[in-house]
């Protein structure tokens, strides 16, 4: 328990959380469907346990098979609340920088809408006129628009939504859910005290699990604990570029100590470490903060991960040209990935040229 201070608040936190599931699972909060295929990505903490990187690397893995991909999500911290298509040049105030860093790395269509039906909406809406040969693509349109718009004929095709941080957002039905845990979140407790935003036994409503590679024993414990499903293993690698030198090392994400852990396990010295909060929307006051950090230890460079670097936008421009910023990437991958994306695709209703409404 990281807040045993928050404790009693835990309990009203589970009663408004058992309340809310049990809406959805007798009927009387709506659940919508899109038209095509929906994966969900997602876990159980508030962040840190490889959501976007998996999302990357599971939308590469279906594009790589010729499948039709696009990601759906919030847009985490984003000012505007009209669902849109991402801009992979743009910046991530207007998109948030998950998404924003999911458009770059995978150069397929990701959509942003505070309700990630809306994104689908638009999605669908999208693929319709294109299919049509309009030239529309990329505005924003009202949920409304969007639903007429995507009512028209589609090609048959086969296309995958992915839902980027979509296990709790059980308001849009989905076809696959696949939820990241492991060995710290399993004896973790729901928020405020700890950082569960459900309890352990949610784990019941995911398709498949996808587990550390490096935690054989969580495998087995978790079938005991009577998990019959499928389990990724997933492999965590940083990449990491060389420095010579010290470094002040920064991030603003859920679990800092992984990337710090990372770039030590690299090589890296670390003059200097800062923490900033999760999403942080950078200013350059703490560009100057981290500068005079390094002209204090010596440091020859600063190094972030890709996430804080989409959220540092044009600062970066603002550094001296002695003090470089490089950054460090965080890939998924998943064991024996072809047959674990063909055992993804046998859940999903792909091969139907009439996908239901």
């Amino acid at each position: 328990m990281k807040r045993p201070w928050l404790a009693p608040f835990t309990l009203l936190y589970a009663a408004g959380l058992a309340l809310r599931n049990r809406r959805i699972d007798n009927g009387s909060e709506l659940v919508r469907h899109l038209r095509y295929p929906v994966v969900s990505v997602g876990n159980l903490s508030t962040g840190g346990s490889g959501k976007t990187p998996l999302t990357i690397a599971l939308a590469n893995a279906l594009a790589g098979r010729g499948l039709r991909v696009d990601v759906l999500s919030r847009g985490y911290g984003r000012q505007s609340r009209l669902a849109v298509r991402v801009n992979p040049n743009g910046a991530a105030e207007e998109f948030g920088d998950e998404p924003l860093l999911i458009a770059r790395e995978t150069g397929l269509p990701v959509y942003v809408a505070p309700q990630r039906y809306d994104a689908g909406l638009l999605a669908e809406a999208e693929q319709s006129l294109a299919d049509k040969g309009s030239g529309l693509i990329g505005q924003g349109f009202s949920p409304d628009t969007m639903l007429a718009r995507s009512a028209g004929a589609l090609a048959p095709e086969v296309r995958i939504h992915l839902l980027d941080d979509g296990f709790q957002h059980r308001q849009l039905a989905r076809d696959a859910n696949i939820l990241l845990l492991n060995r710290h979140d399993w004896f973790d407790c729901l928020l405020p005290a700890g950082n569960l935003r459900e309890p352990t036994r949610a784990a019941h409503r995911a398709t498949i699990l996808a587990i550390p590679a490096d935690d054989p024993a969580f495998a087995v414990a978790l079938k005991a604990w009577g998990w019959h499903g499928q389990i990724w293993r997933l492999h965590r690698k940083m990449a990491v570029p060389s420095v010579a030198g010290p470094i002040v090392a920064f991030c603003g994400i859920a679990r800092p100590g992984q990337f710090f852990a990372g770039l030590e396990a690299a090589g890296l010295q670390l003059a200097a470490r800062f923490v900033f909060p999760d999403h942080h929307r950078y200013a350059a006051a703490d560009l100057n903060r981290l500068a005079a950090s390094a002209h204090k230890t010596g440091a020859a460079g600063l190094m972030t991960t890709k996430k804080d670097q989409v959220r540092l936008g044009q600062l970066t421009s603002a550094l001296p040209a002695w003090l470089p910023l490089t950054t460090a990437r965080l890939r998924i991958e998943i064991e024996d990935d072809d047959r674990a994306i063909d055992s993804l695709l046998a859940q999903l209703p792909v091969a139907s040229s009439s996908p239901p409404l």
